[in-house]
């Protein structure tokens, strides 16, 4: 078996990462929405203009996962977007990081994520991420790359309302 390997996206990729996107969230939180809630969501933050835009700004950093040309997961890393009010201009995000079931455990997450860290790292930066308060092993795996929990709020899916842990480093 071959080892999986890590590339930047490119707008031609959107189509792809778009479906990708959906497919992982819908697998890993799908269950927990009405039809219409998740059906809102994907189809306002999951589309191909979004991930042509994220791919193409020097701003944002979106890595493609892929082991024998089988796309496993991404991660995407730019400005911080959360609602602390330490945030400046000058943080870093860790705004997505999904791996397909099937590809969990084989080492696709821990690259993005490592990928994304060290391309959002500089000198005094803040990084952050927002995570779901029920995804226990989230909050492990930040944990042991030196993220605490600072605070809290509720990031929406349709209108159903999730309570997101605000987790920062540095």
């Amino acid at each position: 078996m071959s080892s999986v390997e890590l590339r930047r996206a490119r707008a031609d990729d959107a189509e792809m990462l778009t479906a990708l996107g959906r497919t992982t969230f819908t697998e890993t939180f799908g269950h927990r929405y009405s039809a219409e809630d998740l059906e809102a969501f994907l189809t306002g933050e999951h589309t191909p203009a979004k991930y042509a835009a994220w791919a193409t700004d020097d701003q944002y950093g979106l890595w493609i996962a892929e082991r024998n040309g089988e796309v496993l997961g991404y991660a995407l890393a730019g400005p911080c977007g959360l609602p602390h009010d330490e945030v400046t201009p000058a943080c870093g995000e860790l705004k997505r990081l999904y791996v397909v079931g099937e590809a969990q455990g084989a080492g696709a997450g821990s690259l993005l994520l490592h990928a994304s860290l060290d391309w959002l790292t500089k000198p005094r930066r803040k990084l952050w991420i927002g995570v779901w308060s029920e995804n226990y092993g989230a909050q492990r795996l930040y944990a042991r790359h030196g993220f605490e929990q600072v605070g809290t709020y509720d990031f929406m899916v349709g209108a159903c309302r999730d309570h997101e842990f605000i987790l920062r480093r540095g």
